[in-house]
């Protein structure tokens, strides 16, 4: 059952506003309260904290000087924002709504950066036997976490979907 779109896309904006708001402000204690001066703080024996900018996109991938990147960068992550949203209000479902939202929320929070420093600010380290993650952000965990949302439940509707049309008609 479709829901209206006009519920939803609230939603989906509420969510985007919060996912933002948390990762704009996150970033801030970071930078002013916890790590200045730079440093890294150990916080358990496989997560540090540490300030790092990053001018590239994800696992600083294309991390260049160019201050055209900033511009560019934040011009396509604006233009997969649109779409996406355009794409909720024509689906309206409920998953959707958290998930577009958690992407949109963190795909600005990182614009916001990228335009104000020139660079996206990256403070979580997860680490095990000296192998490190890439460090990431609030903003970073939004994106990935709505991106997961969507495949998961695009694939148990596929299932679903087979399963319905398997047991019509079928011999019982």
């Amino acid at each position: 059952m479709r829901e209206p779109p006009k519920a939803n896309m609230r939603l989906t904006l509420a969510i985007a506003v919060l996912t933002l708001a948390l990762d704009q402000a996150s970033k801030l204690a970071m930078v002013d309260f916890v790590l200045a001066p730079p440093r890294m703080i150990e916080v358990l024996p496989f997560f540090n904290l540490v300030l790092v900018f990053n001018k590239g996109v994800s696992f600083g991938v294309f991390n260049g000087d160019g201050a055209w990147q900033a511009w560019v960068l934040s011009a396509l992550a604006v233009s997969i924002c649109i779409g996406l949203l355009v794409w909720q209000w024509r689906h309206p479902e409920g998953h959707k709504a958290l998930a577009i939202g958690l992407i949109v929320g963190g795909a600005i929070g990182n614009v916001v950066d990228r335009l104000r420093l020139g660079a996206v600010i990256d403070f979580l380290d997860l680490h095990v036997a000296g192998w490190h993650w890439p460090a990431f952000n609030v903003a970073d965990s939004a994106i990935t976490l709505g991106v997961l949302v969507i495949i998961c439940a695009e694939l148990l509707s596929k299932r679903s979907s087979q399963d319905t049309r398997s047991g019509e008609g079928g011999v019982e």
